[in-house]
């Protein structure tokens, strides 16, 4: 470990406008070449606080080492990579510009030491997020990237109230564990809860996420919601009401991903179905679901990551196709894409031999440690819903449905690396989980390939595979686009605006016909006096108004010299 002079996020924040400089090769060495740089410094960053900043009567923490934050700002680093590997063909040099600050900002929420440090990245990370969706330049994804934009904006001011609050309630702003006991805690979790996708907010991510381009997406998946579980094991690890959330955002994940067509949409409500797990984990609290939702995290990022490059080399290659109704026997000609989203389908189902299986798994023995059999029971059951949406919905609609009669080939060299690689990470972690053992916050013994383990997932899996296909005529979709809360404010409050409008507009055109009435009376009146026979365009003799001068001049003096 060396000394720190600068936060390891600058290195992808700042490097990101060289690539509006640079193109052809010098593009993309500085692409693949920041976020090698940036892992490397972040492995240079010690335990505990490594940098600060004098800011007004506080001391910023700017870089805190931990094996909690090396670990997610390490795969946040690996993600930039990969992403940028997969994305090199992408001629939208904005997109990569804001993909590489977003994933910068995310490295720097995870090295934070204090709050204001952490609210700095997360705004900026709010602002990169909004340019990838919006670089995708469709009508859709620039009415996606606003509604985005006001629900992270909501979550920003919500969490600088808590912090306002918190400052003034404990005159502190170190980021450590807190209560939500108060005001100014509760708001800091409801502004960290936003960016999970949380209850009533869920739909910002299916509702943006896949409006974004063909590797947009990719990078969408992996930081917004993944740093919003490490804020939540940092500050608020135990707190019992994430149970609850994290229940509900598993169930309805697999609910409204059963229910989607757009292959992306799945696997957007996948995500939320998976970070479900994650904030269950935060709310249980004990080491081993902390290790286990961080392990989930980790894993999650690239078998999710895989299963989008694996989508969008699919639109990419069929000029942007992405409904499942328009797809299907994509197998005979993108082989190497087919198995690569299998691959993510195995992982993020928890097959063994796959990182999913090692890492998921963590969870429900804390919950099994803690007694806690609705939990235990409750995240036995979503492992069956997740191998029914993305396990089999996702490839089985895809590649092997009815035949399409589309005959794409597998993407260029650089988008098949990038799923080779993170491929070999998904079988390399399942087979070999010690070195993400190691990286846990918390030392572990945890084995996950007992007998019972296996033979439980296996018998878990093989009984969800038969559901699916017992109830394939059920699984067919329509072209149809699914709304939750999100009709509150995309239908209702549309409908409300658009009516308060047309009112606006009548009450507007009555002023306007007021106000001409108006006016012509004005001008009637006025040209009744003025005109040439008006009392006031009359013109009078100078005697007579000598006469007026003399007669008020004489009342003067009266005035003066008797009174």
């Amino acid at each position: 470990m060396t000394d720190v002079l600068f936060p390891p996020a600058l290195i992808l924040i700042l490097g990101a406008p060289l690539l509006l400089i640079f193109g052809g090769w010098a593009r993309k060495v500085l692409i693949l070449g920041l976020p090698l740089l940036t892992l490397s410094a972040i492995w240079s960053v010690a335990d505990g606080v490594q940098l600060t900043a004098p800011f007004l009567d506080f001391e910023l923490e700017l870089v805190q080492g931990s094996n909690l934050s090396r670990l997610f700002a390490t795969i946040f680093a690996i993600m930039a990579f990969a992403g940028g590997l997969f994305a090199l063909n992408q001629n939208r040099t904005i997109e990569l510009v804001a993909a590489m600050a977003y994933a910068g900002s995310a490295i720097g929420v995870a090295l934070a030491g204090d709050l204001f440090t952490v609210f700095v990245f997360w705004e900026l990370m709010a602002v990169g997020s909004t340019l990838v969706i919006w670089a995708a330049k469709t009508d859709a994804s620039q009415r996606a990237a606003m509604r985005y934009a006001l629900i992270h904006l909501l979550g920003g001011v919500v969490f600088m109230v808590g912090l306002v609050a918190y400052v003034q309630e404990t005159g502190s702003i170190d980021f450590v564990a807190m209560q939500a006991n108060s005001f100014a805690t509760w708001m800091i979790l409801a502004g960290f809860l936003i960016n999970t996708g949380a209850p009533p907010l869920s739909a910002w991510l299916p509702d943006a996420y896949p409006e974004a381009s063909w590797s947009g997406t990719v990078f969408l998946s992996a930081f917004t919601t993944k740093t919003a579980v490490y804020v939540l094991l940092v500050g608020f690890a135990g707190t019992q009401a994430l149970i609850w959330i994290g229940l509900y955002m598993i169930f309805y994940g697999i609910i409204y991903a059963l229910l989607e067509n757009d292959m992306r949409r799945i696997l957007a409500y996948s995500i939320i179905n998976q970070v479900g797990f994650m904030v269950v984990g935060a709310g249980l609290g004990t080491e081993m679901a902390i290790n286990g939702a961080a392990a989930h995290a980790f894993t999650h990022i690239i078998y999710k990551s895989l299963l989008l490059m694996s989508a969008g080399s699919v639109m990419y290659m069929t000029d942007g196709k992405r409904k499942c109704t328009d797809l299907g026997g994509l197998f005979q000609s993108m082989p190497l894409t087919a198995i690569a989203g299998i691959i993510g389908a195995l992982a993020i189902s928890s097959f063994p031999l796959t990182s999913g299986f090692v890492s998921k798994s963590m969870t429900s023995q804390a919950a099994y440690d803690l007694e806690l059999g609705f939990v235990w029971f409750s995240l036995m059951a979503a492992s069956a819903g997740v191998f029914l949406h993305a396990g089999i919905k996702f490839p089985w609609f895809v590649f092997f449905q009815k035949d399409s009669g589309l005959r794409p080939k597998d993407p260029p060299w650089n988008m098949k690396a990038a799923m080779i690689f993170f491929s070999f990470l998904c079988i390399w972690l399942g087979v070999q989980p010690g070195p993400l053992y190691a990286m846990l916050p918390y030392p572990t013994e945890y084995e996950a390939y007992t007998s019972a383990h296996v033979f439980e997932m296996l018998q878990l899996l093989l009984y969800a595979g038969l559901a699916f296909f017992v109830l394939l005529p059920l699984m067919k979709r329509t072209l149809t686009i699914t709304l939750d809360f999100d009709w509150l404010y995309r239908k209702l409050a549309f409908t409300i605006v658009t009516q308060l409008a047309k009112e606006t507009s009548k009450l507007i055109g009555q002023f306007g016909a007021f106000k001409n009435t108006l006016v012509t009376l004005v001008i009637s009146i006025a040209t009744e006096h003025h005109n040439p026979r008006g009392i006031l365009a009359r013109t009078t003799p100078a005697g007579v108004m000598a006469f007026w001068i003399v007669m008020v001049l004489a009342a003067y003096l009266v005035i003066y010299l008797f009174i």
